[in-house]
């Protein structure tokens, strides 16, 4: 049977598996439920299995079947594990347990599906023409879980550094139920944040001439920041710019010694980072100078770019569109401001990024709540094709890899 066929066969045992975890989301880098859950899942498998020291990742290696026990070419397959802290508005039989924690953004489809693809080509052992890294992976929503992996040594776990990589994201709109989408080069965004505090000197409200008003000027800074991007960097290389915290204050009759706000920084190229870094500093330190008061800047980068190379995005295209027939993959025209910390894994081996539209039929996408919304739902029909795709990137590639070389 194909890889679709049999997926399809093991739909249960991966809808389980994905409710199960979605009833238990952990954040952060110490998933200790959802890995002993991977765990248990993978029990049984041809697979070499280690565990992270510094955070619950599950590194898992398939050995294919090669003459002479050669070893062969690797192909690296990752699922993200973590959640998020955000209280579920969902009524699902399978609803988070646990209060302010849900999996809003997918990634117990991810685990479920990997798990799933590791059942596939583990029945095709003797048929693949080299290795399968199999990384479960803590710690993306802004934990640096694949760097730490990638320090830990994941991309050596076959022995030698994968050929390529792949990984898949859900979304729960936008993109219509079981559409593959992706593009060549730049796919999301880097995304770095900006912090800022103004020192003033606080004082009674009805006399602000006696004090030096840290808010004023923190909110000029808010605005100016919004006109110096437009005004820096050309739009055909974006650069977006967003407020998200902003403090100050105890009372409104008391100006305060401080302002305080955070900003997140999405680029798209190395050249904008730098600039973007540059400017947004020396515009709060003008204002802050201008008004007579003090200003502590910190750029703190975080996750880069997301760059799918060109080759690998067009094979995971058309090993899509031959899986799964004409229609069921579509180019993106566009990145996303999204960021993602697989791009550290894009940063060492070439490979690709593919989204997979998980969109209830009863809702639109065009309208349905996005990743990260407490009312985000994704579709469970979806995992078998997920699985499948995921399990054939890998042994396609391989294949491929033998036959050039």
């Amino acid at each position: 049977m194909s890889f679709t066929e049999t997926a399809q066969d093991m739909r249960d045992e991966i809808v389980q598996l994905r409710h199960s975890l979605h009833t238990t989301p952990e954040i952060g880098l110490h998933l200790p439920r959802t890995q002993e859950k991977v765990l248990a899942a993978l029990e049984g498998l041809p697979l070499e299995i280690t565990t992270g020291s510094a955070l619950s990742s599950v590194t898992a290696v398939l050995r294919g079947g090669k003459p002479g026990g050669q070893q062969g070419p690797a192909v690296l397959l990752r699922g993200d594990m973590d959640a998020l802290p955000v209280a579920e508005k969902n009524d699902l039989p399978y609803v988070s347990q646990l209060p302010g924690q849900m999996h809003a953004c997918g990634h117990d489809l991810h685990t479920a599906m990997l798990v799933g693809a590791a059942h596939l080509l583990s029945g095709r052992r003797d048929e693949l023409a080299g290795d399968v890294i199999f990384m479960f992976q803590p710690g993306e929503e802004g934990h640096d879980g694949a760097k730490r992996m990638i320090e830990e040594g994941v991309l050596e776990a076959a022995g030698a550094r994968p050929v390529a990589a792949y990984g898949m994201h859900v979304v729960s709109s936008v993109l219509p139920q079981g559409l593959f989408a992706s593009r060549p080069g730049p796919l999301m965004a880097a995304a770095d944040t900006f912090k800022v505090t103004v020192k003033g000197r606080g004082g009674h409200g009805s006399t602000p001439h006696l004090s030096l008003d840290p808010i004023q000027a923190a909110c000029e800074m808010v605005t100016s920041l919004q006109a110096m991007v437009t005004r820096t960097f050309n739009v055909f290389d974006p650069v977006v710019v967003t407020v998200g915290r902003f403090q100050a204050g105890s009372a409104d009759n008391v100006i305060p010694d401080e302002a305080h706000f955070e900003a997140t920084v999405r680029t798209f190229s190395k050249e904008n980072r730098a600039l973007a870094k540059r400017r947004l500093v020396e515009v709060v330190e003008g204002i802050a100078a201008a008004y007579g008061l003090g200003v502590e800047p910190s750029f703190a980068m975080g996750y880069p770019v997301t760059v799918n190379d060109r080759t690998e995005a067009e094979f995971a295209g058309a090993t899509a569109d031959e899986l799964f027939g004409p229609g069921r993959y579509a180019v993106s025209p566009n990145p996303i401001m999204g960021s993602e910390d697989f791009s550290y894994v894009l940063e060492n081996v070439p490979g690709a990024f593919v989204f997979l539209g998980a969109c209830p039929p009863d809702r639109d996408p065009a309208t349905a709540p996005y990743n990260h919304s407490p009312d985000a739902l994704f579709d469970d029909a979806v995992l078998p094709d997920g699985a499948a795709l995921y399990a054939s990137l890998a042994a396609s590639r391989l294949a491929q890899e033998a036959t050039n070389g």
